[in-house]
């Protein structure tokens, strides 16, 4: 499945007539330049789940932190990485 039909199927699979009234999907760009990523996890079958923190650091540009806190996924990366990013949160999210 593409990285864009599975978002759309996760987000779609979480709508519970509440949790679709909040922004819990976000990207943005951010002024590094790069991606920011953030999912709210509070009522998904992800709330309690285990997630080791990703540090990638190649260079400058090739980059990624990805993390859970406070009931959110939250990644930040360079502007290369969005879908790296995105590969990790389906890669936690499926295990």
């Amino acid at each position: 499945m593409q990285l864009i039909e599975w978002m759309q199927e996760w987000v779609a699979k979480n709508c519970n007539g509440d949790w679709e009234h909040n922004q819990n999907f976000t990207i943005t760009t951010i002024d590094n330049p790069g991606w920011s990523i953030t999912v709210n996890l509070v009522d998904t079958d992800l709330e309690e789940k285990l997630f080791t923190t990703i540090d990638y650091d190649k260079s400058e540009t090739d980059w990624y932190y990805c993390r859970v806190k406070n009931g959110r996924f939250e990644a930040d990366g360079g502007v290369r990485n969005l879908v790296d990013m995105i590969h990790v949160f389906i890669k936690w999210a499926e295990s």
